[in-house]
């Protein structure tokens, strides 16, 4: 009875600083020194040194240099990263939200808030001029848009022009499309895909729509369509 007390005891205490040390490592803040810099289309690859620890962070695009410090807390760790833009499988990626010059975070660079700023830039460029005709059994972005609930769980097919394209972040591609048709402020649909196609490019997807998805690290959608393949 004795032994078995102990075990317990033993037991309770390790447990006890496994979640310690897991709620310690995500507010945990991270100092490191930038040691070499590979910048990709729409992130920063950092390979930085914390005491004597290396490691490789994927990071909002930033303007860094070798003997840079900075400081992240978080993140999600990645073996066997394939990076199809550098040609290169990393052994392990950490991928941040933000990172900062600043212990406190105040300057925080981000991916909502640099993905924001892109969107809305491209969003505006090509609003007006796009006048896609719709295929036939599909759905408009303005339809999509208005009858969202009704769309939520179904595969849809939707046809328009390729206005931004981001391969490989999160181990998904990446297309906005718009087809010239709107509801209210919503004239550009996310789509996830394994596809490969360029901006401006007229293309035909099918996939699933999703409501409110939120894949972490500021990437938060009210409505996008995920896992399509390319049609036409």
């Amino acid at each position: 009875m004795r032994g078995l007390k102990i075990f317990l005891t033993l037991v309770l205490i390790i447990t006890f600083f496994v979640n310690s040390y897991s709620q310690q490592s995500k507010s945990t803040v991270h100092k490191v020194e930038v040691v070499e810099v590979l910048q990709v289309n729409s992130y920063t690859y950092l390979r930085v040194k914390e005491n004597n620890d290396v490691k490789w962070l994927a990071v909002p695009t930033v303007n860094a240099n070798k003997g840079d410090i900075y400081f992240y807390k978080g993140g999600m760790e990645m073996p066997n990263f394939e990076s199809k833009e550098l040609n290169r499988t990393f052994k392990s990626v950490i991928f941040l939200g933000a990172i900062s010059k600043n212990p406190t975070g105040k300057d925080n660079i981000s991916f909502k808030h640099t993905k924001v700023t892109k969107e809305k830039e491209i969003n505006l460029e090509n609003e007006l001029p796009i006048n896609i005709k719709p295929i036939e059994g599909g759905v408009t972005i303005s339809e999509l848009f208005k009858n969202k609930k009704y769309y939520q769980g179904k595969r849809v097919k939707i046809r328009g022009k390729v206005i931004k394209f981001n391969s490989q972040v999160m181990s998904k591609n990446w297309i906005h499309l718009q087809d010239g048709t709107a509801n209210n402020d919503n004239f550009d649909i996310t789509i996830t895909s394994n596809a490969n196609v360029n901006v401006g490019d007229i293309v035909t997807l099918e996939g699933l729509v999703s409501l409110d998805k939120d894949f972490g690290y500021g990437y938060f959608y009210k409505l996008i369509i995920e896992n399509a393949v390319l049609i036409d």
